[in-house]
């Protein structure tokens, strides 16, 4: 009798695990103009996963035109970008193991999307958090804020 009721505290809390995990998917279009779709992307409080999904709206290829979503604190934005174009386009303009940088998507050209997910225990609730595209000469016209409430 009592193993069953271990048994099932076990699954109940196995359930509720599960249940308290939650993906929250933000989606944000990049064109050929250099201008993503929005200035703003914000996470409710209840995300423990976020999913950011890029697509390249535009015709041109990613050599020429191409596109990523990075995330860091607003005050990172600046050193991270100008790092990232040392870094090439083979390292998605983004300096290779730099700690400023809490997620980011692979450079994508015209037509093509991609992804990142990442947790929300890399953010703190209410801190300052921009996202831009590293592109050289991007990040200028593509930021936006992004708000964990």
């Amino acid at each position: 009798m009592m193993k069953h009721v271990v048994v099932a505290a076990g699954l109940l809390l196995a359930a509720n695990l599960a249940q308290a995990a939650k993906t929250c998917t933000l989606n944000i279009e990049g064109n050929d103009l250099m201008k993503f779709n929005t200035a703003e992307m914000k996470v409710a409080a209840d995300c423990t996963e976020v999913e950011v999904v890029l697509k390249h709206t535009g015709k041109l290829p990613a050599n020429a035109m191409g596109h990523n979503w990075v995330l860091t604190k607003t005050a990172d934005v600046a050193a991270v970008a100008n790092a990232g174009v040392t870094a090439g386009f083979e390292k998605d303009y983004l300096p290779p193991g730099d700690a400023k940088i809490i997620a980011h998507t692979k450079i994508v050209g015209g037509g093509a999307s991609t992804s990142v997910k990442f947790p929300t225990s890399k953010l703190t609730k209410g801190g300052d958090y921009s996202f831009f595209c590293s592109f050289p000469g991007h990040y200028g016209l593509m930021k936006g804020k992004f708000i964990f409430q």
